[in-house]
């Protein structure tokens, strides 16, 4: 939900010499003290009785030294400005370029100095590609240890969270970087963190995973040139409770002004996918893979259930070009047609390096076949000439009236921008299963436990394209990763329920059609879940443990409850609900799912908004429910 913010700029006087000033958010809750004094800039913030943040350097190619305050709640040196905004939920700053002279940047301060040793969930770049420190796909696990044990050589994405006194979260975040890098983020002093951007790219070759990164060669001394205008948003969110976080969405608050006038052919919508499952079909006349046959048959089933699109990924075209040599086993300009026939769209693969050879005649003619999106993946880079790429990729597919999903790419605000970017990945999702090795008596990673973690932190910015749906479940003991076949941890009803849980307008169906056909009430119940709502409500949730969200579309309310692998007994209000008497159709654990994790119940119920429900998760399990207003008599 927005807080709408009022800010109230408050002279307080410390000293004959300094320069503090108070900006507090509408309710009173959130304080930012600015120190504004001869030598350099720095901020303080505080909520209620808890400080928050002890005093933070603010600076842009060094010190922002003489700093007054200018119009409302901005400072200003004649050279830079710093613009501070309170919300009832976020206090936040951003630097602007004074003048029409543009900027190289060598450094940007932003420090972030915690209070105290504070408990902290942290997601480390820790894959790089070809061995260069600023290339990741923004895919974490999170490390969840005290500041002051954060490893100091070591970048971390964004959003981190800092756990502080009387069960507030303090969570460090950025938005709006557009012709700009990402920030991550270091360790500094004791316990704090300082943030740090990838240095601009002189020279790049070829190289990174199975050569299809641009991987930089050689950087410059400084982080982006000719910048003028406003810097992104430096964001520090503190909430009272953990479910806050799960209802937050900042793209809509800090995020760049839509460049569209019309979005009107913006189609979100289901996607049957491909590459989770090998393209393996079973009991089928025809060989399964990348060929015409199944595609079509991925065509069928997409229209027999009501999704929108399907996927063909990696191998229709070569590492190189997207019109030549491309595989003569898929017929794309058969498929099209095809496909247009049953009322489905068709969506391409290509790696971000591939997408940038011809952008301008690859995309309007792949437009004028008849071709939907595409997913752009491998651009595992965040510095100045990646963001700008994306802004013109982004804004080409949209001329052309064509969905973006982009992958190795962490959503800053761009899909504000550009609503045709449907889908961003930087997240741990279902395709790990594939790899995920055993150590002892279990998997190596705790997935069901990121699963109730990345909707309070990764969802923060942007929609993640976890590819959701195995149809193939595993309990802890029973799981291991396999390539060709692979399973999920966790309960069939954990999966089900990410489809309401996650924000995502492109969602996969990740499975192969053929389980799909054979686990056909479980596929009747995901293809009625929308992508797209119109209000969500957080109900319960703990950060890293469990969360329970309800989302409504028009009138109907769906309602999904995860765990990790702590079964949990819960209850919560349906207050959100109106007036009236509900049907609702609900998609449980079974009571042997923490023994088989296919095993699932589906049941309804009537309810009314003064009923409380009770909600039983198995290990690693889910439930969700459909509820739909009963019309009166």
């Amino acid at each position: 939900m927005r807080t709408k913010t009022i800010l109230l700029l408050l002279l307080v006087a410390l000293g004959a010499t300094a320069k503090d000033y108070t900006i507090t958010s509408p309710d009173g809750q959130l304080q930012i003290i600015v120190h504004a004094n001869s030598e350099r800039l720095t901020w303080e913030l505080r909520h209620a009785q808890t400080v928050v943040l002890t005093p933070s350097e603010i600076g842009l190619n060094g010190p922002l030294a003489k700093m007054r305050q200018g119009k409302g709640n901005t400072f200003t040196n004649g050279k830079y400005s710093v613009e501070f905004r309170a919300d009832n939920d976020a206090a936040a700053y951003r630097i602007s370029i004074v003048g029409k002279k543009a900027v190289t940047v060598s450094e940007e301060t932003a420090e972030f100095n915690f209070a105290a040793d504070y408990p902290a969930f942290i997601p480390y770049v820790n894959d790089n590609r070809g061995g260069e420190r600023w290339c990741y796909s923004f895919e974490s696990y999170y490390d969840e240890q005290p500041l002051s044990q954060m490893f100091r050589d070591s970048l971390a994405i964004n959003p981190l969270a800092v756990r502080l006194p009387e069960g507030k979260l303090a969570v460090v975040a950025d938005m709006g970087a557009t012709d700009y890098p990402g920030m991550m983020l270091l360790k500094s002093g004791d316990h704090g963190l300082r943030a740090a951007f990838a240095p601009y790219p002189l020279q790049q070759e070829i190289g990174g995973y199975n050569r299809l990164n641009l991987v930089p060669t050689q950087r410059a001394p400084f982080i982006a040139k000719d910048v003028l205008g406003t810097l992104p948003w430096r964001i520090v969110m503190v909430t009272t409770s953990d479910a806050q976080l799960l209802q937050a969405r900042l793209p809509e608050r800090f995020g760049p002004q839509c460049q569209l006038q019309d979005t009107s052919w913006i189609r979100p919508g289901k996607v049957a996918w491909d590459w989770w499952n090998a393209t393996m079909l079973t009991g089928v006349p025809f060989r399964a893979g990348m060929n015409t046959d199944t595609y079509k048959y991925y065509i069928d089933f997409a229209a027999h259930n009501g999704l929108e699109y399907i996927i063909i990924d990696e191998g229709w075209s070569t590492d190189e070009s997207l019109r030549s040599e491309l595989n003569p086993d898929i017929d794309l300009l058969s498929l099209l047609p095809y496909a247009k026939q049953k009322g489905v769209g068709i969506i391409l693969w290509t790696s971000w390096r591939n997408c940038i050879n011809n952008t301008e005649d690859d995309f309007k003619y792949y437009a004028d076949l008849g071709v939907k999106g595409f997913k752009v993946d491998f651009f595992d880079r965040d510095d100045q000439v990646v963001m700008q790429s994306a802004w013109k990729i982004a804004d080409c597919a949209a001329r052309n009236h064509l969905l973006l999903d982009l992958h190795g790419y962490r959503p800053t605000g761009i899909q504000v921008a550009y609503p045709n970017i449907v889908n961003f990945e930087g997240v741990k999702g279902l395709e790990n299963s594939k790899w995920e090795p055993r150590v002892g008596d279990g998997p190596l990673h705790n997935q069901p436990r990121y699963d109730v973690t990345a909707p309070y932190l990764r969802m923060l910015v942007g929609p993640m394209d976890y590819t959701p749906g195995a149809m193939t479940n595993a309990t802890r003991a029973q799981f291991f990763g396999n390539n060709d076949h692979p399973m999920s941890q966790g309960t069939r009803a954990h999966q089900v329920a990410m489809y309401v849980a996650f924000d995502a307008p492109l969602q996969m169906l990740a499975d192969s059609p053929t389980k799909y056909e054979r686990e056909q009430p479980t596929t009747d119940f995901i293809r009625q879940i929308p992508t797209v709502f119109d209000e969500v409500r957080a109900l319960d949730g703990q950060l890293g443990e469990y969360l329970v969200v309800a989302k409504r579309k028009g009138t109907t309310w769906y309602v999904a409850a995860m765990t990790d692998w702590q079964p949990r007994d819960l209850t919560v209000p349906l207050n959100m609900l109106g007036e009236g008497t509900y049907n609702m159709e609900i998609f449980a654990d079974g009571i042997n799912a923490d023994r088989d994790a296919t095993d699932y119940t589906k049941t309804q119920r009537t309810v009314s908004r003064q009923d409380g429900l009770h909600i039983q998760l198995a290990p690693g399990g889910g439930w969700a429910a459909i509820v739909t207003p009963v019309a009166a008599n």
